[in-house]
């Protein structure tokens, strides 16, 4: 195991940006659930650092005329990768990011207890860069290494009918292929 890869939570292959929405993981939560998801703002738009600034309570919410739809929004997720492959982290993975919302999977409510969140810059239903899946996997190796992860889903599996990401252009199959997990660690693709 290599754990030297950790300090307290934090991978030391992320780029830290620490955000200050977060809370306590409750005392049983087990860590055992990958969450993927996508996002670019405004929709469509990379590489602006508008991500980061949201993650912060930082976003200019006049900067975008989108941006007064989710004026006020305090949400994070432990990491974030760019199209480029870099990868940000906002919050321990020991703590309790917020990213999956109301949520169920595999029989438990409330992922955000025991999940980690990961970000992919990108839009919902679109492709993604293979920088991103390289460093997905490396990611979730990573993660697997400290953390008993036994699932990995997509938004749109733990929270469905309300979220629809990554969605239709993520390539599950190849994500299984570069991590060489069970199946049954997937959700059906």
């Amino acid at each position: 195991m290599n754990l030297s890869m950790w300090q307290q939570g934090w991978y030391r292959g992320a780029e830290k940006c620490e955000s200050p929405n977060f809370g306590q993981r409750p005392q049983a939560a087990h860590i055992d659930l990958i969450v993927v998801h996508s996002i670019s703002l405004p929709p469509g738009e990379f590489g602006n650092g508008a991500v980061q600034q949201l993650f912060t309570n930082q976003l200019n919410w006049e900067a975008h005329p989108y941006f007064q739809s989710i004026r006020g929004l305090e949400v994070s997720s432990h990491f974030f990768i760019e199209r480029t492959g870099k990868v940000w982290q906002f919050v321990s993975c020991d703590q309790r990011a917020w990213h999956a919302g109301v949520s169920s999977y595999r029989g438990r409510s409330n992922c955000n207890d025991d999940a980690i969140g990961i970000e992919l810059e990108g839009l919902e239903g679109d492709k993604f860069e293979a920088a991103q899946y390289d460093q997905l996997a490396q990611l979730c190796l990573a993660l697997a290494e400290a953390y008993p992860i036994q699932h990995i889903a997509g938004h749109e599996h733990i929270a469905p009918g309300r979220k629809k990401d990554p969605g239709p252009g993520f390539d599950w199959a190849l994500l299984q292929k570069n991590v060489n997990w069970p199946p049954q660690y997937f959700p059906d693709f």
